[in-house]
């Protein structure tokens, strides 16, 4: 079936809820601070639970204090379809120290009363819908999160979704792909707020030598449907990454690689001590790579 052919100019992610103006969030005003200093931002993945939620909270405040600007906090999953082996092992070992979503929501609710850094909530649909959409947008706007990102959740399939979210204040954060026609970027965008998740390659997470030479041809084409931030995810490992990443996107989102440090380390305090020096690394490359952003009219 052919699509219905759309227009090239900017379409407002947030067209669904102009009519309610909201009050700016954590996530908007990071990325606000963010392109005011002409600064690519570092999103960090952490999987919720690995090895255990104790450990968790001391791995997302050590990577916040190295320079995270936004932490994604993944929801161990039995069956993580899009996830490499990297992070599929950390599902596992986080699934096996018993950790469920009302146990991350905690989790949650104990790093915001430490750290003001946005927390996505990233999960597959189905531990949402167990719980329930209504209960699980309250619980998780109560505790402090700020947006949630259902992986394997289309725009179309999420209307439910997307109103029981939007009314307790949750971005709704939705993955477009190197696949993804104009007309599918501009669903996406239409219905992603905070930022808009854009996969760098086809394929599962996990760490590469190399960005896809197509990558900032993918950026450029997706600005056109979008005023958010946009933010590359899968592969995304190195310093040089991070580098290149600075003059195409708004922020690099590396998950893969802090989980490795995770995996190798003896201790909880080792794995928080060893994903701090990560960060601060990715960190200081989106610092100085960043020669070909141009900073926001102060």
């Amino acid at each position: 079936m052919s699509e219905t052919p759309i227009s090239k100019s900017p379409v407002r992610s947030q067209s669904a809820q102009e009519s309610a103006p909201r009050r700016e969030g954590r996530i908007a005003q990071r990325f606000r601070e963010l392109a005011g200093k002409g600064e690519l931002g570092l999103v960090a993945y952490i999987t919720a639970g690995d090895p255990s939620l104790e450990a968790s909270e001391k791995i997302v405040l050590a990577a916040a204090e190295a320079g995270a600007d936004v932490i994604e906090l993944g929801v161990p999953f039995s069956d993580p379809v899009a996830d490499g082996p990297t992070i599929q092992r950390a599902s596992e070992r986080a699934l096996r120290s018993g950790t469920t979503l009302a146990g991350v929501l905690e989790l949650v609710r104990r790093l915001r009363s430490r750290s003001n850094v946005p927390i996505v909530l990233f999960s597959y649909f189905n531990p949402i819908l167990q719980m329930g959409l209504d209960k699980f947008a309250e619980t998780a706007a109560a505790v402090g999160a700020d947006g949630v990102l259902a992986t394997d959740l289309t725009p179309e399939e999420g209307c439910e979704y997307r109103a029981a979210m939007q009314a307790r204040g949750l971005e709704t954060i939705f993955l477009a792909a190197p696949t993804s026609t104009d007309a599918r970027l501009a669903r996406i965008a239409e219905f992603s707020s905070g930022f808009l998740y854009l996969i760098s390659r086809t394929g599962v997470t996990g760490a590469r030598e190399a960005l896809p030479e197509e990558l900032p041809a993918l950026v450029r084409r997706a600005r056109q449907f979008t005023t958010l931030p946009i933010a590359v995810g899968f592969g995304i490992s190195l310093p040089t990454h991070v580098t290149v990443l600075g003059g195409i996107a708004d922020a690099a989102v590396v998950g893969s690689a802090l989980m490795a440090e995770v995996e190798k380390a003896a201790s909880p305090d080792l794995a928080a001590a060893a994903v701090g020096e990560r960060v601060k690394l990715l960190k200081h490359a989106a610092r100085e790579g960043v020669s070909r952003r141009n900073k926001q009219p102060g």
